[in-house]
């Protein structure tokens, strides 16, 4: 992963508002141009892959807890790391939201690799879903072809999930990227889905070559 010498302005924003990385705002962005956590009928349902350290599980986590009521929303996130719970803690908005954003029959985490059996079989026992969602990036080396294409092989993996566990109508957001086969996989998901589209948000750093891709309303 790349290092940065001076914390930039997403940066000290997710730190002051609670969040354990500035991923948090590429989510925020989406979310709110496309209504990914609109309330719909029925219980609302979202998938997190790759989730630690937590910042788009807590995004979640809050939004779902400030638009939903009534145990009408759930979360199932997973990760090869643990997750920064800590956070949860923290003043957002003036409020302090404890622990109990992490506990409870609306949230499961577990802790394992997404591409393993065991883990798929856990994450869409508990589907279908709503909302698919992927920040999943490889331990990069530094080598642009290598690491384009296991990030290419994360996101596919993310599409594989949205394939298998979306309800109708549903909504993928996934980090790519770009480079090597990520057309390719832009067009399945456009085969896959009402609407597909590249998205780069704005707190993308510019010399990032990573980007998003949205299914919007699965066929």
């Amino acid at each position: 992963m790349a290092r940065y010498e001076k914390p930039d302005y997403w940066t000290l924003r997710a730190k002051k508002e609670g969040y354990p990385a500035r991923s948090v705002y590429k989510l925020k962005e989406a979310d709110e141009k496309f209504g990914l956590l609109k309330p719909g009928g029925g219980v609302f349902r979202v998938l997190d892959l790759g989730a630690a350290p937590g910042s788009w599980t807590l995004y979640v986590l809050r939004t779902l807890a400030s638009r939903f009521q009534n145990g009408r929303a759930f979360l199932a996130a997973a990760d090869l790391a643990p997750l920064s719970r800590e956070y949860g803690n923290r003043e957002y908005n003036g409020h302090v939201h404890g622990r109990d954003l992490f506990e409870g029959d609306h949230f499961f985490f577990m802790q394992g690799d997404i591409t393993s059996q065991a883990v798929r079989d856990a994450l869409v026992s508990r589907g279908p879903y709503d909302l698919v969602i992927s920040d999943a990036a490889p331990a990069t080396t530094g080598n642009r072809s290598v690491d384009t294409f296991r990030s290419l092989e994360l996101a596919g993996t993310a599409a594989d999930y949205a394939a298998s566990s979306l309800r109708p109508g549903g909504n993928l957001f996934v980090k790519v990227f770009q480079g090597g086969d990520a057309p390719a996989l832009l067009k399945k998901i456009r085969e896959q889905f009402t609407t597909g589209k590249s998205f780069k948000p704005a707190s993308c750093r510019s010399e990032s070559f990573e980007t998003y891709y949205l299914g919007l309303g699965k066929k």
